[in-house]
């Protein structure tokens, strides 16, 4: 399996979670501006739950493209010290284009995407998976992703999923619905997603306040419960 190096340039992307990441083979790398000193608390959690698979990489001055130049120092980096990976930068700035197109030529795999969840090897047709400018991720959905599973079935997979999540649980209700989304399946309506959302709710294992969630799961989910 590739290890998938994520880029992040939160100066551009203000990324809210990286839920979808937490699979072994991904390594993120989130850059931070001078001004980025408030971080969203779910990411944070999610980061530290990654130990030394997740990094920030701090500037310490202003500077026009100072971050785009410290990301693609470290691209390059990462490039010598493993060619075979899969580098993804997350970002809406098409100034990395002609620097991703240039390391193509010389065999390393690299695509821009503008947002987490826009990853290649997050983003799956009907096929299979997606490719960017024809290089396929290799790399498998990172949950189950079901349409014919049943209500009780998507609820429990979802709460599984947040069980496992300890600390790193999302904390406000619109993280918490895009990582049922990540945990249930993509492809599912979002009506679907509200469904599990209210169930999970009235079972009481989420409570909501406000735009906050608490969380009161059992130890773990039977079939019958």
């Amino acid at each position: 399996m590739k290890t998938n190096y994520v880029l992040v340039d939160y100066e551009n992307v203000k990324v809210a979670h990286v839920e979808r990441l937490r699979e072994e083979w991904f390594r993120i790398y989130i850059f931070l501006g001078i001004h980025d000193t408030k971080l969203p608390l779910d990411l944070v959690l999610a980061m530290q739950s990654l130990h030394d698979r997740g990094s920030y990489v701090v500037l310490d001055a202003a500077g026009r493209n100072a971050l785009d130049f410290h990301l693609a120092y470290y691209l390059g980096v990462l490039a010598t010290k493993d060619p075979s990976g899969f580098f993804h930068i997350v970002s809406k700035d098409a100034g990395f284009d002609p620097l991703i197109r240039h390391l193509k030529t010389q065999g390393i795999l690299c695509a821009r995407s503008p947002s987490v969840d826009e990853l290649p090897c997050l983003v799956k047709s009907e096929t299979g998976p997606k490719t960017a400018n024809g290089v396929a991720s290799e790399l498998p959905p990172a949950l189950p992703k079901q349409l014919t599973t049943t209500l009780d079935d998507l609820v429990r997979i979802a709460a599984d999923d947040l069980i496992k999540r300890k600390a790193s649980r999302p904390r406000k209700e619109k993280t918490l619905r895009s990582t049922l989304q990540a945990s249930c399946g993509k492809q599912l309506p979002t009506s679907q997603i509200d469904k599990v959302f209210h169930e999970l709710v009235r079972r009481g294992w989420v409570k909501v306040s406000g735009t906050s969630v608490t969380y009161d799961l059992p130890q773990q989910v039977l079939a019958s419960d």
